[in-house]
């Protein structure tokens, strides 16, 4: 982990000038000629959502679909069945100033895949339609992906305009990483995707030269980490700290240990190494299968040591879940296990 002092300030100003002039919006920008793509652009919202195709949103979706967007009141203003509507019409998550590749456009929307979440379905990472203005070039921005990022270790956490942290500009998501300029006392100094330099509580992140100087986590810390999202509501593709499914948990929690693994469930399920049932450690992956464990991979949660497990349930039309802390053998699945993984 990389520390930054005070004495690194005065140098992080100096960049200050040419970031304060916000990079413009993709879908404020004229659209693209087919053969400017693919290009790359970066997520301007604290959660972009992906969908399955352009405009299948509905009215009670607005708040996830704007820049900025406001993900408490979209997850919190669906009643059950509008959260269960969204299964199979959504595609995954990508948070705030992560790097995605634009394939296509049409109308107010692109598709884009995003790099780190591997799949079969393409080379370059989960593909899926978010709305234009939720991206933008980042010019500015891309120069400073190269240096140190701040990692988010908490479920959530503001973004502010001020050291003191007075005046919060945007609640951030866990595992959100953003480009560091400086510290100050307790707040560290990061690039935004085009609305400048802003703040972080130091005691929320922690700070790497890079990827690879994240530290490689024991089980015991995947642990740790999957059960600060303890009850936190089941939302289907979701990715951040504001609503998870199943792969997405497992996914996450890995990512922000510096792991790379596949984003769904059935992918997570072929990688990794087999590990026997009586010899689960904490932090294997453990799947269920349809046909009673014997045809498709539908779920996964995490082993979290003697005899129980961690995942995000789906919700039912009756019942609205959460991230759960259960016994493997008295799991709502149990009758569908169909093996686990080691990916440590």
């Amino acid at each position: 982990m990389t520390r930054l002092s005070r004495r690194t300030l005065p140098a992080a100003l100096l960049v200050l000038g040419s970031l304060l002039t916000a990079s413009p919006a993709v879908g404020a920008t004229a659209a693209a000629d087919p053969g400017e793509l693919p290009r790359t652009a970066y997520v301007d919202v604290a959660v972009a959502t992906l969908w399955v195709g352009p405009g299948r949103d509905r009215p009670v979706d607005l708040p996830s679909t704007t820049n900025p967007v406001d993900l408490r009141a979209w997850t919190g203003g669906m009643t059950l069945a509008e959260r269960r509507w969204l299964i199979g019409d959504l595609e995954t998550q990508a948070t705030y100033g992560q790097r995605v590749i634009v394939l296509a456009e049409s109308g107010d929307w692109a598709q884009v895949v995003v790099p780190g979440q591997p799949t079969p379905r393409h080379e370059l990472g989960y593909p899926g339609w978010l709305p234009r203005a939720q991206l933008t070039d980042g010019r500015r921005y891309a120069h400073l992906t190269g240096r140190p990022f701040a990692l988010v270790e908490t479920a959530t956490t503001w973004l502010y305009d001020d050291p003191r942290r007075t005046r919060p500009a945007m609640e951030l998501s866990f595992n959100t990483r953003l480009p560091v300029l400086a510290r100050l006392g307790r707040s560290v100094l990061v690039a935004t995707p085009s609305d400048g330099p802003k703040w972080l509580a130091a005691s929320d992140v922690s700070v790497y030269a890079s990827s690879a100087q994240i530290p490689r986590p024991t089980g015991a810390d995947l642990v740790r980490t999957g059960m600060m999202f303890l009850g936190l509501p089941y939302l289907w593709a979701g990715t951040a700290g504001f609503g998870y499914d199943c792969s997405g948990l497992t996914h996450s929690v890995y990512a922000a240990h510096g792991i790379v693994i596949p984003r769904d469930a059935q992918d997570q399920a072929n990688a990794g190494t087999p590990v026997a049932r009586d010899q689960l450690a904490p932090g294997d992956l453990v799947f269920y299968a349809r046909e009673n464990g014997t045809g498709r991979v539908h779920h996964v949660g995490m082993y979290a040591g003697n005899g129980y497990v961690i995942d995000a349930p789906t919700n039912t039309d009756t019942e609205e879940s959460g991230v759960e802390y259960v016994t493997l053998d008295g799991h709502r699945y149990a009758h569908e296990y169909a093996g686990a993984r080691r990916y440590l």
